[in-house]
This record gives structure tokens, C-alpha cells and sequence, in this order.
């Protein structure tokens, strides 16, 4: 039986605005925690939010979002590489975060 993992995500203020969330969200994630099964699970919980993070149909993540484990840059890792188990386990939050861009 695959016991689902408590997976703890940061999103940027905006979308937790839209969400309607005050702090990070909890979600389980059944299952090899990847990108895709994270992302799966958030968008199933908060529907609002498909296509703010990845394209509705190719569901690739959008060009001005970033993927954060352990403080790294994951966002163009595969999206079905497993996640770090510290994430996977919930010790550590997996953030997504809106790109910084100008001049």
C-alpha cells in the first residue's frame, strides 16, 4: 500500500493570494514525490492555480517560475526525477518562486 507523503510547498504571494492561503500548504503526495506528482496534488487541492505555475495543456512550468529543493535551482530538472527526501519527507519546503526579471 502506498502511504501518501505530507509534502510542505511555499508559493509566492500572489499565488497564495489566489489560493486563498495565508502560509505555506501541506499536501499529500502519493507515491515517488516528483515535480509532477507535487504539482499533481497542488493543483488538484487549489484548481486556481493550474496554469499560473505550468501550461494547461503541455504542462511545462511557465517561463518566469522557478523550482526550489534545499535551496537549489531544480526548475529545469526532469519534472519525474524524485524530489530530495527532505522534501519528500516534509522536513524541507519545496518553494516555487516568481523569477526576478529587468533592468
Amino acid at each position: 500500500m502506498n502511504r501518501a507523503a505530507e509534502v510542505r510547498v511555499v508559493l509566492p504571494q500572489h499565488l497564495r493570494t489566489l489560493a486563498r492561503v495565508d502560509s505555506e500548504v501541506l499536501l499529500a503526495v502519493t507515491g515517488t514525490v516528483t515535480q509532477r506528482s507535487l504539482l499533481d496534488a497542488l493543483e488538484l487541492r487549489y484548481p486556481m492555480l493550474r496554469g499560473t505555475i505550468r501550461e494547461h495543456v503541455t504542462h511545462r512550468r511557465r517561463p518566469r517560475v522557478r523550482f526550489f529543493a534545499n535551496a537549489e535551482d531544480v526548475s529545469h530538472e526532469s519534472p519525474d526525477a524524485p524530489l530530495p527526501n527532505a522534501i519528500a519527507s516534509g522536513a524541507e519546503p519545496f518553494m516555487i518562486v516568481g523569477a526576478v526579471s529587468g533592468g
